[in-house]
């Protein structure tokens, strides 16, 4: 089921060399998604019907109506609409604790006011096509919404077998509190919010997780307009596990990113080589099962490994390396390894708290950095769709305090003016035959 990688008697300093980081993304696909961009940019809905009838198979607007988005409430499973009000709930429930109160840093003479102002406009973006994510709406429209973004658009694709948007997902949009929702998908979705259409005006802020073309048609628009979660692309998932847990468990966990389809990753990590054969064992067996068979086998193909280690230091260095999406300590003292983790986008600890959880219900949003970008990213939070303001005041007492070390770096670094802004107050000098003491 899984490629096997023997790291046994190698230093945990030199793992990181010795492991598979398979290249996701080419000058080819690049190249697509910077034509796409340019098409939308250049034609606006016109590009967007013919994109989504080229990629997705389907003919119609790009606006969902009011009509559709009530029909899929009103036809919403009432077990299914409970498990997204719960959702909903815990996702709001964590992230309120993400806001940050106004507050004021004073000094002698001088007086900072900091504050957070949330975006206008936010975009999210839900995937489409292997699957409906009405999860995915939850966790990127409730931060957006906690935040306080007054307009919150979602761009997800159209099913061809609907020649729509999947009604849960619909649903999910409106109990989530999305205000407008486009059946466009892909980098083509990407482009119309970042630069807008005729339908899609632009917004402030992208989020959401999506292919690799979705990805990468995000770092191509970034700096244009603000991109949330660095490289939120296809699934990831390291199970670190040892004989003290059921290998079940760690199988059906390995296998729960795989299922996403083609470009993710899942490893398992163990320092016991019988444990990672019974492991695998156990996949085989949970796959032969699945209806989602095809896509686990793609990911395990390329991107299934099972890293046998000497010792909890070097699964350590194993994961630190790999800086998964979501990471998983299924071993005795699971605790103990936390402090280790260095890059991971979401740690889940012990056998009874399955990725899955943190998929749905649990609470963080689970818009995770994938392809390393654990490294210097982090989960998807309130602070994605706010800016940081701060007001600084200062007295006459506060300039003469600080103004002399302005002046003086000032000088170091050539701008004359810098310090002259300076100079005019503290030593009462004129500017155009007016007193720098004038309006005080």
């Amino acid at each position: 089921m899984l490629n096997r990688i023997d790291l046994r008697g190698i230093s945990p300093d030199a793992i990181s060399a010795k492991l598979p980081r398979p290249e996701i993304a080419g000058e080819g696909p690049r190249s697509v998604v910077r034509d796409i961009i340019a098409q939308v940019r250049a034609n606006g809905d016109e590009a967007l019907v013919e994109l989504s009838r080229r990629f997705d198979g389907v003919d119609r607007c790009v606006a969902v109506s009011e009509t559709e988005i009530q029909s899929a409430v009103d036809q919403l499973d009432p077990a299914v609409r409970e498990a997204l009000e719960v959702a909903i709930s815990q996702v709001e429930l964590f992230h309120r604790h993400q806001l940050r109160p106004p507050h004021q840093v004073v000094g002698p003479g001088l007086q900072i006011e900091a504050y957070q102002r949330p975006v206008r406009r936010a975009g999210l973006y839900v995937p489409g096509g292997r699957a409906e994510y009405p999860s995915t709406v939850v966790m990127t429209a409730v931060p957006a919404r906690v935040a306080g973004v007054e307009q919150v658009i979602l761009c997800v694709p159209a099913s061809k077998d609907l020649n729509g948007v999947a009604p849960t997902v619909l649903a999910a949009a409106r109990l989530a509190g999305v205000n407008e929702i486009y059946a466009v998908g892909g980098a083509q979705a990407i482009a119309a919010m970042a630069y807008g259409t005729d339908s899609i005006a632009p917004v402030d802020v992208i989020a959401g997780p999506g292919n690799i073309y979705v990805a990468l048609a995000k770092q191509e628009v970034s700096g244009d307009v603000g991109v949330a979660a660095a490289f939120a692309g296809p699934s990831e998932v390291v199970v670190v596990a040892d004989g003290s847990v059921d290998p079940v468990y760690a199988a059906v966990d390995v296998l729960v990113q795989a299922e996403h389809g083609p470009d993710g990753m899942a490893w398992l990590v163990t320092w016991e080589p019988e444990f990672a054969d019974a492991v695998c064992v156990a996949g085989e067996s949970i796959v032969a099962g699945s209806p989602r068979a095809a896509e686990i086998r793609s990911t395990l193909e390329t991107a299934g490994f099972a890293a046998v280690v000497d010792d909890r230091k070097a699964a350590m260095a194993v994961v630190n390396a790999v800086a998964p999406e979501h990471l998983q300590l299924m071993c005795r003292e699971p605790r103990s390894l936390v402090d280790d983790v260095h890059n991971a986008g979401a740690i889940f600890c012990g056998p009874w708290s399955p990725a899955s959880v943190g998929d749905y219900v649990a609470g963080p949003s689970h818009v995770l950095p994938t392809n390393g970008s654990a490294r210097f990213s982090s989960a998807l939070t309130v602070g994605d769709f706010t800016k940081d303001h701060h007001v600084i005041t200062l007295d006459r007492d506060g300039l003469e305090r600080l103004g002399p070390h302005v002046v003086a770096l000032a000088e170091v670094e050539g701008l004359t003016t810098h310090a002259e802004s300076v100079r005019l107050r503290l030593d009462g000098g004129t500017l155009n035959g007016q007193s720098s003491e004038a309006g005080q």
